[in-house]
């Protein structure tokens, strides 16, 4: 049975370390990390973890806008993240300048139109999926008005997304707490 989860909390709040535990002695986990660089430190603790279970996984980096075409025959993949793919979708859909709520609307759809593409590619492999993601509501209101578009996008995906997942986990210092 497929199954969908929803990590999301502060920055270096353990959202990935959890992820990676989550699927630790899972064979063939894809790795699949939005717009940067995977962290050098995540990845000496999944090769770690990968020898010490005896399994391998496919660690990613990608800037394209359809990520389900990456997932092959994975059953496990981790989404990192969320919040990662919404800036690239904000950069790619209104490069010049802050989007207007139509445009807003648009970047919304297709961020979530795109995820739930993994979600269902996933699901067609009977796997699970954990889609990582920034908590937005901590923060101070910015005056920047893109950081502010940005924010307002993310708040409603991450939304959305909870709202459609199994299961949603809040991380805070490195402790997850299992929301719904």
């Amino acid at each position: 049975m497929s199954k969908s989860i929803l990590i999301t909390g502060g920055v270096s709040s353990g959202k990935s370390r959890f992820a990676v535990s989550y699927f630790a002695g899972c064979d063939y986990v894809l790795y699949l990390k939005v717009g940067t660089q995977v962290d050098k430190d995540l990845i000496h603790r999944i090769e770690f973890a990968n020898e010490k279970h005896g399994v391998e996984w496919d660690i990613l980096t990608t800037e394209q806008m359809t990520p389900a075409e990456l997932v092959t025959d994975h059953k496990f993949v981790i989404f990192d993240s969320l919040s990662s793919f919404t800036r690239l979708a904000m950069k790619q859909l209104s490069p010049d300048a802050a989007p207007d709520e139509a445009k807003k609307k648009e970047i919304e759809k297709r961020v979530i139109d795109e995820v739930k593409a993994v979600e269902e590619r996933v699901a067609e492999n009977n796997g699970s999926l954990i889609i990582i993601t920034v908590e937005t509501g901590f923060s101070s209101t910015a005056d920047d008005s893109s950081v502010s578009a940005y924010r307002d996008i993310l708040g409603r995906v991450n939304q959305r997304i909870a709202n459609t997942t199994d299961e949603v986990f809040f991380s805070a210092s490195g402790i997850q707490f299992k929301i719904k």
